[in-house]
């Protein structure tokens, strides 16, 4: 009796540095985000003698210390852009000066808008995601780091480097402390709603557009669940 087999194409895209990255930046921001928000808001009381509770010094130490992960590993990852493959180059170099690119842009924002049938296929990410996470977050990670340096270097005071090279110039850029804390917090909401919505995107396509998504920062491997579809790779 005779038997039909099934292959995938699959393209190696994303290195092990690059993986373990997005997932360490993933835990710190989720990190962040939590004990920042207690933070902002801090607990109306903690029951039992105060000499017996270092609650919000926990939660600021978790804080400071996801910080300065996050800190490094977005310096390696500007690192392993230069010495990785080209798609560890596409969050940071996107080719804005490429009447293609846009015309790919295009196409994603009607694919999203559910405008069109067939999703095109790409081996990295697409162009509306290369636009979308250059803007929304590799600057705004990078404000945050700025900022948080920044509003750090008020208590390790002047004198040390945080102090020196962030807040000597961050805080009179905006005014005072107050509004540095007031950006910081804001930008921190917007990057929750771009995790929301990176989420999202990704389960949609992995369901919708038959390549692997999730599996791939995973594995490596971009997966492509139908034969065809390698005619329209790009």
């Amino acid at each position: 009796m005779a038997t039909k087999t099934h292959s995938e194409p699959a393209v190696y895209v994303y290195e092990a540095p690059l993986r373990i990255w997005h997932w360490v930046n993933a835990l710190c921001i989720v990190t962040l985000a939590l004990t920042g928000y207690f933070i902002g808001s801090p607990l109306p009381s903690v029951p039992g003698e105060a000499s017996d509770n270092f609650l919000m010094g926990y939660i600021r130490f978790v804080h400071f210390a996801a910080g300065y992960i996050l800190a490094i590993g977005f310096l390696f990852r500007i690192y392993w852009a230069f010495v990785g493959n080209h798609h560890a180059r596409q969050l940071f170099a996107p080719p804005l000066f490429s009447g293609k690119f846009w015309s790919g842009v295009w196409h994603e924002i009607k694919w999203y808008a559910f405008m069109v049938k067939e999703p095109r296929k790409y081996t990295g990410h697409n162009p509306l995601a290369v636009v979308v996470m250059h803007v929304l977050f590799v600057w705004m990670l990078i404000f945050m780091i700025v900022t948080g340096f920044a509003l750090y270097g008020e208590g390790t005071g002047m004198g040390s480097w945080q102090f020196e090279l962030f807040s000597s110039w961050v805080i009179p850029l905006f005014g005072q402390s107050q509004d540095v804390h007031t950006w910081h917090h804001l930008v921190m909401w917007a990057l929750v709603c771009f995790v929301i919505i990176h989420v999202y995107v990704a389960i949609r396509e992995d369901i919708m557009s038959r390549q692997s998504l999730i599996s791939t920062m995973i594995s490596g491997w971009r997966m492509f669940k139908d034969n065809r579809d390698m005619d329209r790779l790009e």
